[in-house]
């Protein structure tokens, strides 16, 4: 089997995993993470610039071509920063991200997109330290580059600031021994039958497996992979100790939530607290406001103050009732720009002092207004006093008060919806077009620079009629509410 080291670190996870990569790959799921994959390529080309001008190794589907240019910059520099420097050991395949070298002394370093280090980082660079250790190269240093948290931009971006660097060499040094036994292990199982692996908590963590439902397929149906409100900690320390079916489980220790979901998985009747529902019913008040925002995250902040990984509100659907009457107000930002000052002035414009409103799992909508308020102190008082008066949609939902089987253990909207009105096709998201969910939101907002005047309008519309449906489905949901109170 010839190596990279995405493969060394897949086969270390789960060895399984990697055989099916090369033997099975029909038999996965796909896996969305494309925005993971973007994020990682944006940060990857920021950081080169971390160390100033670089050499950079350009991506050809030759591979020799890689290890050709490589060379070529190592042996015309005495002192250089190559990026995306590549080499390969005995099938074994490595681009490192950057590269120093200072004479005869190369330093490693790998650069991760996250705001931690996890384990896999350190086996990733070990790696790569082993390939060029064999090839003779004399590594004095390895170190993980990953995101400061704690970043705030002002202006131009600070790379210094912006990034993290963690000495690993002893740790990777040390790894060395296991590095090679890893390989040769990983080497021989490619020319062996489907290796026999458990699942445990490495088909979630560090990464989601694609393989997940593949290899639970000879499990029992339902078993307790299928309830929502059991922890996944829990389901695999449970698994771990035998407990695979439903009725195993209901032996065990469990709180009352998974129960409940347990109870009314094959009843057609629903559960209603009246009492709770009506007692929630009572801390709202009139004119109402239904509140929902749509956000993108960037792990590079564009815009002055930001945060890497911040929630950026770009657009926002309001419904109020007000003297019995249901209204709506909308914002969506024009593309390419900053969208949170004109968002903030319109929903304070929107949203008057000392009305209640509604979010449906509001610490969302209330972390976005306070991140608002502290960027905007001539607006904070009045969105501060919106998210003080706001109340969560959700909570009916989270303590089941209200729940049926159609909610499937679940408490989100996109299953509390259509569980509460499954013959409404104003209320399926399905028959939205373009965008039906919040990563298509988000993605759409992204391309609409790249769109005809004419296409433009038509993702607009697109996006505010998603938008649109999230808080006309609150106002629907708290109907039901005060039907069954």
């Amino acid at each position: 089997m010839n190596l990279s080291k995405s493969k060394y670190c897949r086969g270390i996870t789960c060895p399984k995993m990697l055989w099916l990569d090369e033997n099975k790959p029909e038999v996965g799921e796909t896996i969305n993470n494309d925005s993971i994959l973007e994020n990682g390529q944006k940060v990857g080309e920021v950081a080169k610039k971390l160390f100033g001008e670089n050499i950079d190794v350009a991506y050809s589907d030759d591979l020799k071509q890689m290890l050709d240019d490589t060379q070529t910059a190592i042996n015309k520099n005495n002192n250089a920063v190559i990026t995306e420097a590549s080499f390969c050991y005995d099938n074994c395949f490595c681009s490192v991200d950057i590269l120093i070298k200072k004479g005869n002394d190369y330093e490693v370093y790998e650069v991760k997109s996250s705001t931690q280090i996890k384990d896999i980082y350190l086996d990733d660079i070990s790696y790569q330290v082993y390939v060029l250790s064999k090839l003779n190269l004399h590594v004095t240093k390895a170190c993980i580059v990953f995101i400061n948290s704690s970043y705030e931009r002002h202006g131009k971006l600070n790379l210094k600031k912006l990034f993290n660097i963690e000495d690993v060499t002893k740790i990777a040094f040390d790894k060395q021994e296991e590095i090679a036994s890893n390989i040769k292990s990983l080497k021989e199982m490619s020319s062996k039958k489907e290796p026999d692996v458990l699942i445990s908590k490495n088909c979630v963590s560090p990464y989601e497996c694609p393989y997940f439902a593949y290899c639970t397929s000879s499990l029992e149906k339902p078993n307790i992979f299928s309830v929502k409100r059991l922890r996944t900690t829990s389901k695999f320390k449970l698994f771990n100790e035998g407990v695979v079916t439903l009725k195993d489980l209901e032996g065990c220790k469990i709180d009352d939530k998974v129960r409940t979901e347990l109870e009314y998985r094959d009843k057609n009747t629903d559960l209603v607290n009246k009492k709770k529902i009506k007692e929630f019913l009572e801390t709202l008040s009139y004119p109402l406001y239904f509140l929902d925002f749509e956000t993108f995250q960037e792990a590079i902040p564009s815009y002055e103050y930001g945060h890497p990984y911040e929630q950026i509100p770009f657009q926002y659907s309001l419904h109020y009732i007000e003297n019995g009457e249901l209204k709506h107000k909308e914002f969506l930002a024009e593309p390419g720009i900053d969208p949170r000052r004109a968002l903030a002035e319109k929903l304070c414009e929107d949203i008057p002092l000392d009305v209640c409103s509604l979010a449906y799992n509001m610490t969302f909508e209330k972390s976005v207004i306070k991140r608002l308020a502290n960027i905007y102190p001539d607006l904070a008082s009045h969105l501060m006093n919106i998210h003080d008066h706001m109340k969560d949609l959700m909570v009916p939902f989270y303590q089941m008060d209200y729940y049926n089987a159609k909610m499937a253990g679940s408490y989100s909207i996109k299953y509390v919806l259509p569980a509460l009105f499954p013959d409404d096709p104003k209320l399926d998201y399905h028959n939205l077009d373009e965008v039906h969910n919040g990563s298509e939101a988000m993605n759409a907002y992204f391309r609409m620079n790249e769109l005809s005047r004419e296409d433009l309008e038509k993702l607009r519309e697109n996006l505010l009629r998603y938008c649109e449906l999230d808080t006309y489905a609150m106002v629907r949901i708290l109907e039901k509410l005060n039907d069954v109170k």
